[in-house]
């Protein structure tokens, strides 16, 4: 009996090198655009609604005064450090490619100086820091109405407000609301709180006076009183 001998054939592949240093360099092309991409700086910061406080102290307050790593900063808690301000009421953030941040500021709104401090809507009486010296300065004690006081004057327009020169709390036996405005025109204004918007009105009133001074009362009646 014979026996045959099976040739095995052993094959060998030949390793593609071409192909390797492509895969090599795509993937190295991929690991330097993600560094690149994460170490790419904010460029361009736009800052809107803010009235009292500059930009540059809003980018400071934000902690992007040094322009950081843009993809840092959806790990800042940028909205905190800014509403842990008190002039600031609420913050919007928008993120935009490539490397933009905008901030949306709403502030809250100064009402008067009393004190020598700053009364906000949030009723907050802050140190006059920023040298604000076009609100009306309130001329005597109002603690025991305060919030009433800041929640009424906080109606009243900014265009009229700044009218305001000083506010004096008059409260009679009839009335314990009762404020006296004076204003930078010399008209005098009689209000109380629960017809405080009324002052919004004060422009369309002063016609009335015809280039005269006079005393305007809209605390009851809404008449006018034109001074000697």
């Amino acid at each position: 009996m014979t026996t045959k001998r099976i040739k095995v054939k052993v094959t060998t592949k030949k390793i593609n090198i071409k192909k390797i240093i492509i895969a090599l360099v795509v993937l190295l092309c991929l690991v330097l655009s993600v560094v690149y991409i994460i170490h790419i700086p904010v460029k361009n910061i736009y800052i809107t609604g803010n009235k009292l406080l500059k930009d540059k102290e809003i980018i400071s307050l934000s902690n992007l005064d040094n322009y950081p790593p843009y993809i840092n900063t959806y790990f800042m808690n940028i909205k905190d450090k800014l509403l842990a301000n008190d002039y600031i009421e609420n913050v919007k953030i928008k993120r935009k490619l490539p490397s933009k941040i905008y901030l949306e500021i709403k502030e809250y709104k100064p009402i008067a100086i009393y004190n020598n401090e700053i009364v906000l809507s949030s009723k907050k009486k802050v140190k006059n820091n920023l040298e604000l010296d076009y609100l009306p300065y309130i001329t005597n004690d109002i603690e025991n109405i305060y919030d009433e006081f800041v929640e009424g004057f906080s109606k009243i327009n900014e265009d009229v407000l700044l009218k305001i020169s000083h506010i004096e709390y008059a409260p009679n036996e009839v009335d314990k609301e009762r404020f006296i405005l004076y204003m930078v025109d010399s008209n005098y204004v009689h209000i109380t709180l629960s017809k405080i918007e009324k002052v919004n009105k004060y422009n369309s009133i002063v016609k009335e006076l015809e280039n005269q001074k006079g005393i305007i009362y809209l605390d009851s009646g809404d008449y006018l009183e034109i001074k000697d």
